[in-house]
């Protein structure tokens, strides 16, 4: 049975002023897979998920997903789709508490019922979050803040999830508890795309990935196919 595919980007391009920051890209991910995108600072990663999500226009290209065209449509619209992205540095609200956070990732819910449940939900798999739930959420650690990120996202049950950098700035005992919980997720339904700057983690948990140099894409194969390939081990891998 062939996997349905959920997002494809083709001959992408994408600029800031005269900047040439994506240079005709494509790239799909599957129905239920974890795709990863590599690349350096620079690479043009977090350019190619806020293209994705309308955050930057796209120059030229097409976004498609589930099958329809959605290059040029509002960012809103784009979420309202299940298409949800968790960008770099977390962006959570200080200020707020945790559960009012949460709350606010399914405000076009109506289902007062239905929320406690997703609620509920986020809470059995990040322990913490329920134990802090009246904490105002600007006073939780970095790898906290990365869980409440990724929770509030949970909140509107996504079909497909864009991940900026989820481990960046946290300790290694909490970046393999991310990435544990990044697992779970997909074994529980949702799509993933995750642009990552630790390959070595990143591979380990993708099906596929590509590799983004300077706005092109430069590499692409299977998560245990890349982990192998001795360019890629020297350029990201750290050996």
């Amino acid at each position: 049975m062939m996997t349905e595919t959920i997002l494809a980007i083709e001959q992408l391009e994408t600029y800031y002023g005269k900047i040439h920051a994506l240079k005709g890209i494509s790239l799909e991910v599957k129905q239920g897979q974890i795709v990863t995108l590599l690349g350096s600072n620079g690479a043009g990663k977090s350019t190619t998920l806020r293209t994705i999500s309308g955050l930057v226009p796209a120059g030229a290209g097409k976004v498609s997903f589930m099958g329809r065209d959605i290059t040029k449509e509002e960012p809103h619209n784009i979420v309202s789709m299940g298409l949800i992205h968790v960008p770099e540095g977390r962006r959570i609200f200080k200020g707020l508490t945790v559960k009012e956070n949460l709350e606010l990732g399914s405000f076009t819910l109506k289902d007062d019922m239905e929320r406690q449940k997703r609620i509920e939900h986020v809470f059995e798999i990040f322990p913490i979050l329920e134990d802090r739930q009246k904490q105002d959420a600007g006073l939780l650690s970095g790898g906290e803040q990365q869980m409440l990120a990724i929770g509030r996202a949970m909140m509107t049950e996504p079909k497909l999830l864009l991940l900026d950098e989820p481990s960046m700035g946290l300790a290694p005992i909490i970046v393999r508890e991310i990435m544990r919980i990044i697992k779970r997720l997909n074994e529980e339904g949702t799509t993933i795309l995750l642009v990552e700057q630790n390959a070595k983690i990143a591979l380990k948990l993708a099906d596929y990935g590509y590799v983004l140099e300077t706005g092109k894409i430069v590499m692409e194969g299977d998560g245990a196919t890349l982990r192998e390939d001795r360019s890629i081990v020297q350029a990201y891998l750290g050996a």
